[in-house]
């Protein structure tokens, strides 16, 4: 697929992530408008952290979260955390998230960071789109502490 942009998202690309976590996350709120702006640009000024997107013809349509954390370990060498993966149903497997994914990696790794984590549903079925791209869950065991309600598909 030729037509196909990797790059970190900005601002301007505001609604089409919109769409994209809306997605992502089903009934959860996604703050929009004015406040959902502001947001945003937090979280695109965040220092570490870097939304990829991948654009379609000009449109984002898949996205991930990298969060390069610093560290005292492994020679002060940083650790990377991946949040938000969505592709937009309609453009399911077309292999953007394996792109967006391996495009991320590279950034990680490139930043230094001796390894990449992340969680993925249970319930989802994403499991198997992670272990393609060399995830394994046999070393670590992913626990979490919420305080909202986890995400219910749409």
């Amino acid at each position: 697929m030729t037509d196909v942009t990797l790059r970190p998202a900005d601002l301007a690309d505001f609604e089409a992530l919109q769409r994209l976590y809306k997605d992502l996350v089903g009934t959860i709120e996604v703050p929009d408008g004015d406040a959902g702006r502001a947001r945003m640009a937090q979280v695109l000024d965040h220092p570490g952290t870097t939304v990829f997107v991948a654009d379609l013809l000009g449109q984002p349509v898949s996205m991930a979260t990298l969060h390069v954390l610093p560290n005292m370990t492994f020679g002060g060498r940083p650790y990377a955390l991946v949040e938000n993966v969505v592709t937009l149903r309609a453009h399911h497997g077309l292999g953007l998230g394996r792109r967006v994914m391996e495009h991320l990696a590279e950034a990680a790794w490139a930043a230094g960071a001796y390894k990449i984590m992340l969680l993925t549903g249970k319930d989802l079925g994403a499991r198997g789109f992670y272990e393609k791209l060399g995830y394994t869950a046999d070393e670590k065991f992913g626990m979490t502490l919420r305080r909202a309600p986890k995400r219910q598909p749409l």
